[in-house]
């Protein structure tokens, strides 16, 4: 059943679609097809044949551009935010309750998200006390699939002199979440803009609670989401 009550059959690849559509749109931009398939692992011929499909079926799950990409209808929507709370009360699950560190969770939850039941996700979320955020500070969908609101920058936007809190930092890449443990930054960690060079993107940033200063790249600074502070 999809979220208004009408049946439809729902794969774990439309599943996965779906979420990766909606995490690479950024309203009003449309998700590009390049993005997507960088993210599903599959060719640009494979992404415009399944969101074509997904755009054919009653009623349609996705708009779809020809050359420009695509969006989400509000049906669709509504599925893509039901299987990212899925995904993030496993996540938050596996790592408060069993102990997984935060670079291994994001894996697990991929597996799991797809073979649970709406009851088994339900118990989560209310052992976890109904939560707002995931292990890596992303908002968890509430029960009636509202997002929770973020107000948050990029690192790579803060500016020198600036100060801030991680909020979030991006789940897709563990080897990024296990440098970043080893340079003592983790969610709620507060830092200190103190040059950007306009060269190589670095940003010399120093962390306010040890006063060590680390380089960080571009790579890596458009990976992490920040509270400013005054």
């Amino acid at each position: 059943m999809t979220p208004n009550g009408t049946s439809m059959e729902i794969s774990q690849t439309v599943e996965d679609y779906l979420k990766a559509i909606f995490e690479e749109s950024n309203p009003p931009t449309l998700a590009s097809t390049t993005a997507i398939a960088e993210r599903m692992g599959v060719t640009l011929a494979s992404v415009t044949s399944m969101l074509k499909k997904l755009a054919a079926k009653t009623p349609a799950l996705v708009d779809y551009r020809k050359h420009h990409g695509a969006k989400l209808t509000p049906e669709g929507t509504l599925l893509a935010l039901k299987i990212i709370r899925r995904h993030r009360l496993l996540e938050l699950f596996l790592h408060d309750v069993l102990a997984f560190e935060w670079d291994e969770v994001h894996e697990e939850a991929d597996r799991l998200e797809h073979v649970i039941s709406d009851a088994f996700v339900q118990r989560i979320a209310i052992a976890l006390d109904d939560p707002d955020w995931d292990p890596h500070g992303h908002p968890i969908p509430s029960v009636d699939l509202e997002m929770p609101q973020e107000n948050t920058i990029q690192l790579y936007d803060l500016k020198s002199g600036e100060n801030g809190v991680v909020r979030w930092v991006s789940d897709r890449d563990p080897s990024l979440l296990r440098h970043l443990t080893e340079l003592g930054i983790a969610l709620g960690t507060r830092l200190e803009v103190r040059s950007f060079s306009s060269l190589d993107e670095n940003h010399t940033v120093r962390l306010l609670e040890t006063g060590e200063e680390v380089v960080l790249g571009a790579g890596i600074t458009r990976q992490i989401g920040i509270q400013k502070l005054d």
